[in-house]
């Protein structure tokens, strides 16, 4: 005789990373049910030297790490545009993304925004709209105030439909 194992619910943390504002989302798995936890943003004070607002950045995400306790996040992969300063500093926002759950022992997935736009929709370059009416149907009783936290629970979203593959890749680099 043999019994199932028993599954225990897993929370994911999606991570948008901004300057002015670092969305986050915080979903639950449990086999293939999707439930929500909650949403929201970061958002430094308008104004705030580099350093401060990546401060701010640092905290909030740390506060929503303690709140919630994830045990796996994603954040998106910055996207390249032709403002190079903005890129790099889009990418210092990026950095303290991922440092914060790295802080916690909490491992930490990337994905590409035309991956999460179609994990989310089935196409990889859906605009917002499409991506909040998904999220309606994926998520009911999610109610995102901001865009960025509406990306952060597709990026959680993401990472919960390709977490297999990610710790597979994560296992195959560390080895």
């Amino acid at each position: 005789m043999t019994s199932t194992p028993i599954r225990h619910p897993v929370r994911i943390l999606g991570i948008d990373p901004g300057l002015r504002r670092t969305g986050w989302g915080v979903i639950e798995i449990d086999g293939n049910r999707l439930g929500y936890v909650a949403c929201g943003s970061v958002e430094p004070a308008e104004g705030l030297p580099l350093a401060s607002r990546l401060l701010a950045i640092h905290r909030g995400l740390s506060d929503v790490l303690s709140d919630f306790q994830p045990i796996e996040t994603a954040v998106e992969q910055t996207f390249v545009n032709k403002d190079g300063v903005a890129t790099l500093k889009l990418g210092q926002a990026r950095g303290v993304a991922m440092l914060v759950p790295a802080q916690f022992g909490i491992p930490v997935a990337e994905y590409a925004p035309n991956q999460v736009k179609k994990a989310v929709t089935g196409a990889g370059h859906a605009d917002k709209q499409q991506i909040l009416m998904m999220l309606k149907i994926l998520l009911p009783k999610a109610d995102p105030q901001s865009p960025d936290a509406a990306d952060a629970l597709a990026i959680a979203i993401t990472h919960a439909h390709h977490r297999q593959s990610s710790a597979l890749r994560l296992r195959v680099v560390e080895a």
